[in-house]
């Protein structure tokens, strides 16, 4: 079988683009800031309103690569998180690219590990591309389901 170079540039596409998120998710889990960044435009837009709202609070949306670092970091700086990356469907048009993507998120206080806030959201992902790594321009992450103490994602 001959694969052709457009298939296979496609195929590197949708896997970088879906390494952006694994970077992002990565980043917060790791408490890596620098691996955060490095999936983030400069100018990137993350709107955590719809998901937030729907576990009883207000978070803006965060514009600038460094203020979501610097904003995420300092909102999850007790809490242990992991984010499991699934059922990424990728749509590229040159150098700009959408993802639908379901990711869970559980968090848990350091102090606390008894405790917990589970949260199955939906991630609508725009990219572009940044040499040979696609960045992430605008988040906006909506909750489809969730279990434990909301509570929890105010622990200080």
């Amino acid at each position: 079988m001959t694969t052709s170079p457009s298939f296979t540039q496609d195929t590197a596409d949708r896997l970088a683009v879906v390494e952006a998120l694994y970077r992002f998710t990565a980043g917060i889990d790791l408490r890596d800031s620098n691996l955060l960044a490095s999936s983030l435009a400069e100018n990137a837009v993350s709107d955590f309103r719809p998901a937030a709202a729907k576990a009883g609070f207000d978070y803006p949306v965060i514009e600038g690569r460094d203020v979501i670092v610097s904003a995420l970091t300092a909102s999850l700086a007790t809490l242990d998180t992991t984010h499991s990356v699934s059922n990424p469907r990728v749509a590229i048009d040159g150098d700009t690219a959408r993802m639908d993507v379901l990711v869970e998120a559980q968090h848990v206080p350091r102090r606390d590990p008894s405790r917990h806030y589970l949260m199955k959201n939906r991630y609508d992902v725009k990219l572009v591309r940044n040499g040979d790594a696609w960045v992430i321009t605008h988040n906006t992450i909506d909750n489809v389901w969730r279990s434990g103490d909301p509570a929890v994602l105010s622990v200080v």
